[in-house]
Formats: C-alpha cells, sequence, structure tokens
C-alpha cells in the first residue's frame, strides 16, 4: 500500500487517515507521545528543497517512535545515476517507510513499483497529496468541511491550475463531492488526465468542479479561498512572463470580499506577499495558515500510522 496521489484511497480512507491526526493532535497536545510506529525507520529521499515537508516528516517519525533518515539525493548513489529501481530495492530492505520528495510522479511510481514497503509522495511536479491532508483537516477544524455533508462546501482556488497543488484540489474535490472553482489563465489549465479524472470520479460523489479564468466568479460566495506560488521550483526562467500573466490572480482584500463573511484563506507556504496574496490578506488569515502548517505534521502522523497499520498486520 503506498500514498502516491489522492487516485489511490477513498473518501472513507482519507477520513480514516484524519480521524487519527485529529487523535495524535490531541494526545500531543496533553503532552502523550504514543510509540505508534516503534522503531521504525523512516528513508526521506528530497531531490527538492523543503521546510515543511521534511521537518513535520523528521518530527513525526520521531513523535512516533521511530528513526528517520534524511537522504539529500547529492549524498546517495541515486544522484549520481544509480537507477532507481535499483535504489528502491535496496532501501526497502533496510528502512520500514519511505518519503520522496522529487520531480516527476514518473520516478515515484517507479521506485514504488519496486519498493516492498510504503512509499509517501511529498512532492511531486504533478500531484502534492500530503499538504491537501492538511488543507483539509484544516477545514474540517475550522468548520468549513463535514464528511457528512461534502457538497455545502465551496472551495476557490486561484493562481495556476497547471500545478501540483490545483492538481490535488481537483482529486479531493471528485473524492469527497464538495465543489470547487478553479481560477486561471487559459494557458495554464489543469494537466488533462486529472482533470479527466476528476471528472469522472465527480459523477459519482456529486462534486461540482468548475474551470473559468475569471477569478471574481470563482470566488464570490465560497468557503474557502486558496492560492500557491505563481513560480514553482524549476520554473524560474518563466518567472517574468508568470509574473505578468498572473497579476489579475493576486488575491487582495477585493478579491476575498466577494467570499463568504466567514471565509478562511489557504495558503500550502512559502507565500510570496504582493504576488500571490497580499501582506493584507495574508496577514488577516495567518493564523489559519500557520495551524495549516502546524497541520502537516498531524495530519502526516496520521498517514503513517495508518499505513503501518495496512502494511504491518
Amino acid at each position: 500500500m503506498h500514498f502516491l496521489s489522492l487516485r489511490q484511497v477513498s473518501s472513507g480512507d482519507i477520513e480514516e487517515i484524519l480521524q487519527l491526526g485529529f487523535k495524535l493532535k490531541r494526545e500531543l497536545k496533553r503532552g502523550i507521545l504514543t510509540p505508534y510506529l516503534a522503531n521504525r525507520q523512516l528513508g526521506m529521499i528530497f531531490e527538492k528543497s523543503s521546510t515543511r515537508t521534511r521537518v513535520s516528516f523528521q518530527v513525526g517519525i520521531t513523535q512516533l517512535g521511530g528513526y528517520p533518515l534524511f537522504l539529500n539525493s547529492r549524498d546517495i548513489q541515486l544522484g549520481r545515476g544509480e537507477p532507481i529501481k535499483d535504489t528502491a530495492r535496496v532501501l526497502s530492505r533496510m528502512v520500514d517507510m519511505v518519503v520522496i520528495r522529487t520531480f516527476g510522479q514518473e520516478r515515484l511510481e517507479e521506485f514504488a513499483k519496486f519498493s516492498s514497503v510504503p512509499v509517501i509522495n511529498g512532492l511531486t511536479d504533478l500531484c502534492h497529496p500530503v499538504q491537501l491532508l492538511a488543507d483539509l483537516m484544516t477545514m474540517i477544524e475550522e468548520e468549513k468541511f463535514s464528511f457528512q455533508n461534502p457538497t455545502t462546501t465551496k472551495v476557490a482556488y486561484v493562481g495556476d491550475g497547471s500545478n501540483n497543488m490545483a492538481h490535488s484540489w481537483i482529486l479531493l474535490a471528485s473524492k469527497l463531492g464538495f465543489e470547487l472553482r478553479i481560477a486561471t489563465p487559459t494557458v495554464y489549465r489543469p494537466n488533462p488526465t486529472i482533470w479527466e479524472e476528476g471528472l469522472k470520479w465527480a459523477k459519482y460523489t456529486g462534486a461540482k468542479i468548475i474551470l473559468t479564468d475569471n477569478p471574481e466568479q470563482a470566488v464570490e460566495g465560497v468557503d474557502v479561498v486558496t492560492t500557491d506560488t505563481w513560480v514553482s521550483m524549476g520554473q524560474e526562467e518563466e518567472k517574468a512572463e508568470r509574473l505578468k500573466i498572473f497579476q489579475p490572480y493576486r488575491v487582495n482584500r477585493q478579491l476575498m470580499g466577494l467570499a463568504k463573511a466567514d471565509a478562511i484563506f489557504l495558503h500550502c507556504l512559502p507565500a510570496y506577499r504582493g504576488l500571490e496574496v497580499t501582506d493584507e490578506v495574508f496577514e488577516a488569515h495567518a493564523n489559519t495558515i500557520f495551524t495549516e502548517a502546524e497541520n502537516r505534521l498531524h495530519s502526516q502522523k496520521g498517514l503513517m500510522v495508518w499505513l503501518g497499520n495496512r502494511f504491518w498486520k
């Protein structure tokens, strides 16, 4: 059992993972650290830089009684050309679980194919599923989502519709059945395969997934507004063009004012103030944003325990 994207999990699986996450969060706040993954080794392969993903997994496995092993791609043979399948077969004989943060989704999937232990997607260019677990956890805490009544939730994603966050929002909405509106320039529409898959699942769950180039139309009356950086890692050469095209998609006070009066704003971080979001909006919602960041720790601990329970039965 791997966690490579939200494609592999059901609504029930997501609910189980977050129930564990909430339980572990409550226990941690009370000073209780139960070694649910005692003596388990987490291999952490990072080919992209990271703050939240690295810290949350490293601290999370430690709090669960296990041990993190951080592997920068520059320091292991994978970075010198060793086949992915060989690295996977070696590491999975030495560690109990692996989290990978890399570029192409195909690299992650090849590793998982040859791994004999659970593999977690810590981020690829296509998907960022662990971030969506934290986002959903925050929405539940803020009473913006309920598994019992998902169709009442409306979310607006404003910005780059072709990146890993937009794709993960599409998969999450389609699996859980809430309304998602994506406002993005025409040239930055979502991956067609992800889009079609989302529409397919939406037929079964009642989700509404709407694509528009009008941010005002997307944000009108929603419960949650979210965005992401306009220039992701590896896109630095496109920066000037992207900054020009995305100017109308900045989340400012006027745009946020079109959402419900009690709407929340989410950002996966790092945030570039004055670009995808104004400093005014960011600071007005800072408590929620940093709770969202903290929830990376709790939701991923829930994920690791959930995968362990299924794998080591």
